[in-house]
């Protein structure tokens, strides 16, 4: 269970195709897409924008734990 995913912003347009999982290293979209829709990372959820899932952190009071911080 990950507390903390960014975004890497690896996309042509910016987007993240991938991301970073502190102490496991870069994850692809569609492998963190479905660990959270399995429930792995409660703290997160999955948004489809324009065709596409991404990965989104719930809603708290920190700005630290977000994806695009």
């Amino acid at each position: 269970m990950a507390k903390n995913i960014h975004g890497n912003g690896d996309g042509t347009q910016g987007e993240n195709d991938s991301y970073t999982i502190p102490g496991r290293g870069v994850v692809s979209r569609e492998t963190l897409v479905n660990e959270i829709n399995d429930g792995r990372h409660p703290n997160h959820h999955v948004v489809h924008i324009n065709g596409e899932d991404y990965v989104r952190a719930n809603p708290d009071p920190s700005n630290a734990n977000n994806v695009n911080k």
